[in-house]
């Protein structure tokens, strides 16, 4: 397994107050309507989650640089799990324009208001048990999805995504490096289930048989 950071940049492009949404919000029912991932999580308020999650092309570099790195021919079939609205899977067709992209999202809301590009090649499911063939993408991808699930599915997650992909995988979840950005993670983690440092994520994908990359966001 390597580390790699594909989505620092596009993380820390977001300005964040820890704090305010502790201090100005009841934490529990916001969380509560976010783990429901629908309008609120989306669409909603910025308490409940993203507060309008919009294309706005800044999932293109990082579409060009996982072509780049893993050498993925015009033609790759492509797996998006947590997909979301699909702003990654439209980037990678227009990187590679013959890409086969099929994305996967447990959220009915999410796909509904996808990108109409990629809408089509989007699967309602569940990470923990993927609805596809052994060995039937040359590149799967999960985004700030697999902290979300509980410790069960989560694992499962890690060995489905093996299972699936013929050969390149990529991994990014949340994870902690010290207490200052524990304690931000929790102010302001809505959906996540997983509090682990990297030492920790990395035995898990070992105990999971996970022979991929991953990356790590952190909240400093």
């Amino acid at each position: 397994m390597t580390y790699i950071d594909f989505v620092g940049t596009v993380h820390t492009s977001t300005e964040r107050d820890y704090l305010l949404r502790v201090t100005e919000a009841n934490k529990a029912e916001c969380s509560e309507k976010a783990i429901q991932w629908g309008y609120d999580y989306w669409d909603g308020d910025r308490k409940t989650g993203y507060g309008g999650f919009h294309y706005d092309g800044r999932w293109r570099p990082v579409a060009e640089a996982m072509a780049k790195h893993y050498q993925l021919s015009n033609n790759a079939r492509i797996l998006d799990v947590g997909c979301g609205k699909g702003f990654l899977l439209y980037e990678f067709t227009q990187v590679l324009p013959e890409c086969k992209v099929v994305g996967l999202d447990i959220s009915d809301y999410a796909i509904k208001h996808a990108k109409e590009e990629v809408k089509s090649f989007i699967d309602q499911g569940d990470a923990a048990s993927l609805p596809y063939d052994d060995s039937s993408f040359d590149f799967v991808v999960s985004i700030t999805t697999l902290h979300n699930l509980l410790i069960g599915p989560m694992v499962n997650s890690f060995t489905e995504i093996e299972r699936v992909a013929k050969s390149h995988k990529h991994i990014t979840v949340e994870a902690y490096r010290n207490e200052r950005e524990k304690m931000n993670m929790m102010y302001w983690q809505l959906t996540c289930r997983a509090f682990h440092k990297p030492e920790e994520w990395d035995w898990i994908m070992e105990q999971a048989g996970y022979t991929g990359d991953h990356g790590f966001i952190y909240f400093e």
